[in-house]
């Protein structure tokens, strides 16, 4: 197999494996017109294996979204085909317009603009649960 070098862009390594097409679709990378490379189950010493995505493009990422699905990545930022920054990303203390509330009392299923937003409550067990009605997201990843 033979994947290009990055000129621009992001590296996302250390992705448990069978997690890269999940944030794939959350990053919504499918909507790029860019080179991306998704490698699923590559052997890692660190974690038996593991999945990285590659991007040559210099976009804005949500890490919040990478840390959502896998606080324990790594993202490279390459820049003339250099690595200039690595990033070690952790749980973000909230999510906002990345998940969807699945209560169907709570204020965001009848209220169609405000935006679905969840704060971290239990970092240890990665427990998320929405502002409004308290109901616990569940991670379909």
């Amino acid at each position: 197999m033979n994947i290009d070098s990055i000129t621009n862009g992001f590296v996302i390594d250390h992705i448990p494996a069978g997690s890269g097409m999940r944030l794939y679709e959350l990053l919504g990378l499918d909507s790029l017109d860019c080179s991306i490379a998704l490698i699923k189950n590559v052997g890692s010493r660190k974690m038996g294996k593991k999945d990285i995505i590659k991007i040559d493009a210099d976009i804005a990422i949500n890490f919040d979204i990478i840390g959502y699905v896998s606080p324990e990545v790594t993202v490279n930022i390459i820049r003339d085909g250099v690595l200039v920054e690595k990033k070690s990303i952790a749980l973000p203390k909230t999510l906002t317009g990345v998940i969807r509330c699945k209560n169907p009392r709570c204020i965001t299923s009848c209220e169609q603009e405000l935006e679905h937003e969840f704060k971290l409550t239990d970092p240890e067990r990665h427990v998320y649960r929405c502002i409004y009605c308290e109901t616990k997201a569940s991670y379909e990843g």
